[in-house]
């Protein structure tokens, strides 16, 4: 059987040992990988029940992992098999997930029912859309029931994560004061559900206050649209995870099979774009013609001799002429 069958095979028997290696193959960056990769996925069929696909973000401190952790505990001791990508950012020199992954989920990371993975960035947001996307539907291919997209909540991977989840949770902390302060500018657009998480102990009574104040204003900056659900938890304790995870289901009902159908060929048209956007950008690197004049702007533009839109242009032109060359022919 060929090595390529052999591994769609052993997805779709949910073998763990081959959804790794299928999700390493997906992440790879080398265009003979990618060709294998985008074969792999032609020859995994889609599951006839999709995954639930939840994004959950949050700034670091506010307890994802934690609360990661539980919820999952809590979706397989009901017999649901969870599947977690982690998309991290990426080392400047290897490329690699510098957060360990399984060191901050330990109880959930030994469950059988669980398999969990970070996703490196591998330093661009194409690089996040391309792997976690397709790690995804590897992990749907494998039946699993939910897919757990986590993001490290800075930067733009949220609006990156969003835009391949069915739902977008927004974890934050209660705070005195404005309770906005503590959402960032552009999380209200995509946060289909908000918790308050470690609303635990004498903390409670805050967390309820916050959570209270935060369903107030975002009903006043939805107006008559659907603000998104406000709920507390505690991912230590487990207490109001399940509401959490109700406002989930919830919220994926509200779209309806069409809906969620809608919505995910529109993330498919976006993540064909990102693909593009990525390629291009590796191809601009690599661009021999590119190279050439790299340093010589590099010097002109920080003497303040050559303005940045000139740069630009010259950039363009010397990928240009290599394009236009075709392959086989030398630029002069």
């Amino acid at each position: 059987m060929p090595a390529q069958e052999s591994l769609a095979e052993g997805v779709r028997a949910g073998d763990r040992a081959a959804v790794g290696r299928a999700i390493t193959l997906v992440e790879s960056s080398r265009p003979e990988h990618r060709t294998e990769a985008r074969d792999l996925l032609a020859s995994l069929e889609a599951p006839a029940r999709p995954a639930v696909r939840v994004g959950i973000s949050g700034v670091p401190g506010v307890g994802k992992s934690t609360f990661i952790e539980t919820l999952g505990r809590q979706l397989t001791a009901t017999g649901q098999r969870v599947g977690v990508l982690a998309v991290d950012p990426s080392s400047q020199r290897t490329g690699g997930s510098v957060l360990g992954d399984k060191t901050r989920m330990p109880r959930l990371s030994t469950d059988p029912d669980a398999y969990i993975r970070a996703s490196p960035s591998a330093g661009t947001l194409g690089g996040v859309a391309r792997a976690t996307s397709q790690a995804i539907l590897v992990l749907e291919a494998a039946a699993y029931d939910v897919v757990l997209v986590e993001t490290v909540g800075v930067g733009q991977s949220e609006t990156t994560v969003a835009g391949m989840v069915d739902t977008f949770v927004f974890l934050t902390l209660a705070r005195t004061g404005d309770q906005l302060q503590g959402i960032k500018r552009g999380i209200l657009e995509l946060a289909d559900v908000i918790a308050v998480n470690k609303a635990d102990g004498d903390r409670l009574l805050e967390a309820k206050g916050a959570a209270r104040e935060l369903a107030g204003a975002l009903r006043m900056v939805h107006g008559k649209g659907r603000a998104p659900a406000v709920v507390t938890c505690s991912g230590l304790t487990g207490d109001g995870v399940d509401s959490v995870w109700a406002e989930v289901l919830d919220h994926r009902a509200g779209l309806g099979a069409e809906g969620l159908a809608a919505k995910r060929a529109r993330q498919q048209l976006d993540f064909a774009w990102a693909l593009v956007r990525d390629e291009l950008e590796q191809r601009l690197r690599r661009s021999t013609a590119v190279r050439r004049v790299r340093a010589e702007l590099r010097e002109q533009v920080l003497a303040g001799e050559l303005p940045a839109v000139a740069a630009a242009d010259r950039i363009l032109a010397a990928y240009d002429s290599e394009a236009d060359a075709g392959p086989g022919e030398p630029v002069n």
